[in-house]
C-alpha cells in the first residue's frame, strides 16, 4: 500500500539529501575518531603511527562489508518491501554507530575491545549496504532531459554535509575539553548522536517510499530490486565498467578528509580541532563545487565532466605532496582544492554509475555498483595512503590518486556512453 496524495522533485530531494546526509555522518564520526580516538582507545600498545594504521584497517572492514549487505538486504526488499528493509538498515546504522559510544578500551577489557570494534565497524558497513533505497533513481527518473546533471549532483550533496556536522561536532569538543576528558567520554557524543540523525532520516525517506510516484515505478518494475545473478547475467559489463567509473573521485575522497587529518595529527604541530575546521571550510567549497559539476555536466555532457575531473585530480596530484607538506599555509590550500576537485568530480559519480542499467535494473545495479567504487577506490585509501607516504615520502599519494585517474580515464573510454541511456 501507498500513500495518497503526490511529492514534487523538490521533496524528493530533500529526503534524498537528509538521507545521504544521515548515512555520511555516521560514516564521518567513524573515519575521524579512527583518527583522534581509536589508536589511543583501542591499540595503545602500538605506537601512533602503527596504531592508526591498525585503526585504518578496521575502518576498511565497513567497505568490505557493504556489497554483502546489499545481497542480504536486496533479499529482505523482495520478501518484505522497500519499508521494512530500509527500517531494519537504518536502525542497524545508528545502532551500531551508537553503540561505538559504549566501547571500553584495551586497558579495560584487553583484546575484546578490538574485537567489538571491528564487530561494530562490520555492522555499519552491512547497514550502509541496505540503506540504498532508490529515492536517488526516483529523482532520476523525474529529471527532465536537459537537467540531468543537476538532478544526479543533489544526492551527493550528503556527503560534504555529512561531513560538515561530524567534523565540527568534533571540532568542538576537541578545543573544549582536555585531551583526558575527550578521550574519557568528549568523543562519544558524536556518536550517541548518530541515532537520532538516524531515526530523523528514516522518517523523511519512509514518508517517500510511501509516496504513490514509488509505487507506480515499482507496479512497472522500475525501482524493484533483481537478483544478483541475474543483474551480473545481464548487466556484468555495466557493473565493472560503472564500478571504475569514479575511482578518480573515490580516492580523492579519503586523500582529503581522513587521511590529510591523521598526516597533521602524526607528523604536525597544528592541532587536529583547528584542522578539522579548515576541512569544515573545504566541505562547504566542495557542496559549491558539487553544485557547479551539476550545471556543468548539463552543459557538456556527464561523460565530459567526469573526464575533465580526472585531469583536474591528476594536475593536483602532482603538488599535492608539496602542499601537504608545505607548513600551515599550504595544508589549508590542499584542503581547500582538493574538497573542490572532489566535488566537481564526485557531484557526477553516482549519476554516470546509474545510467549505464535500463530502467529494471537500475535500482539493484546502482547499489552493486556504488559498494564495489567504494572498496575498490576507497575502502582502503587512509591505510595506504599513510602507509606509503610514512614509509617513503607524501610523493607516493601523488601516485595512489593518479592510479586513480588512470582508472576513472580508462572506464571512460570502454564505456559506450554515460549519457544515451534514458535517465
Amino acid at each position: 500500500m501507498h500513500a495518497r496524495g503526490t511529492v514534487d522533485p523538490g521533496s524528493i530531494a530533500i529526503g534524498v539529501i537528509i538521507g545521504r546526509t544521515s548515512e555520511f555522518f555516521d560514516f564521518f564520526v567513524y573515519a575521524i575518531a579512527s583518527v583522534l580516538v581509536f589508536p589511543k582507545l583501542i591499540f595503545p600498545f602500538a605506537d601512533p603511527l602503527h596504531g592508526t594504521l591498525l585503526s585504518f584497517l578496521v575502518f576498511s572492514l565497513a567497505f568490505i562489508a557493504r556489497p554483502v549487505g546489499s545481497f542480504i538486504f536486496m533479499a529482505i526488499d523482495r520478501t518484505y518491501g522497500r519499508g521494512v528493509k530500509l527500517t531494519i538498515a537504518m536502525i542497524l546504522l545508528g545502532g551500531s554507530t551508537a553503540s561505538m559510544s559504549f566501547l571500553p578500551g584495551y586497558h579495560e577489557v584487553g583484546v575484546y575491545a578490538i574485537v567489538l570494534l571491528a564487530a561494530l565497524r562490520i555492522a555499519q558497513g552491512l547497514a550502509l549496504g541496505g540503506a540504498w533505497d532508490g529515492l536517488a533513481s526516483l529523482l532520476a527518473l523525474n529529471a527532465p532531459a536537459n537537467r540531468r546533471g543537476w538532478y544526479a549532483m543533489i544526492p551527493q550533496l550528503g556527503a560534504p554535509t555529512g561531513f560538515m556536522l561530524a567534523s565540527a561536532l568534533f571540532a568542538y569538543f576537541v578545543a573544549n575539553l582536555s585531551t583526558v576528558d575527550f578521550l574519557d567520554y568528549g568523543w562519544r557524543y558524536p556518536f550517541f548522536c548518530a541515532f537520532m540523525v538516524n531515526v530523523v532520516a528514516l522518517f523523511a525517506r519512509l514518508r517517500l517510499v510511501a509516496t504513490p510516484e514509488f509505487g507506480a515505478l515499482l507496479e512497472r518494475h522500475e525501482l524493484e530490486p533483481v537478483r544478483m545473478t541475474e543483474l551480473l547475467r545481464v548487466h556484468g559489463r555495466d557493473v565493472l565498467i560503472g564500478a571504475f567509473v569514479p575511482l578518480a573521485s573515490f580516492a580523492t575522497f579519503h586523500l582529503v578528509t581522513v587521511f590529510p587529518l591523521g598526516w597533521v595529527t602524526l607528523y604536525s604541530a597544528q592541532t587536529p580541532g583547528s584542522f578539522l575546521l579548515v576541512e569544515f571550510l573545504g566541505a562547504i567549497c566542495g557542496i559549491a563545487a558539487i553544485v557547479s559539476s551539476g550545471l556543468l555536466a548539463d552543459r557538456i555532457g556527464r561523460r565530459n565532466q567526469l573526464a575533465v575531473g580526472a585531469v583536474l585530480i591528476a594536475a593536483f596530484a602532482f603538488v599535492a605532496p608539496w602542499l601537504l607538506d608545505g607548513g600551515v599555509t599550504g595544508r589549508h590550500v590542499y584542503v581547500v582544492v582538493g574538497f573542490t576537485l572532489l566535488g566537481l568530480s564526485f557531484g557526477q559519480a553516482a549519476g554516470a554509475s546509474a545510467s549505464r542499467f535500463s530502467r529494471n535494473y537500475r535500482y539493484s545495479g546502482s547499489a552493486l555498483t556504488s559498494d564495489l567504487s567504494w572498496l575498490i577506490g576507497a575502502g582502503f585509501a587512509p591505510f595506504v595512503a599513510l602507509a606509503l607516504s610514512s614509509q617513503f615520502g607524501l610523493v607516493y599519494t601523488s601516485l595512489y590518486l593518479l592510479s586513480g585517474v588512470v582508472c576513472t580515464l580508462v572506464a571512460i573510454f570502454f564505456s559506450k556512453t554515460l549519457e544515451t541511456r534514458d535517465n
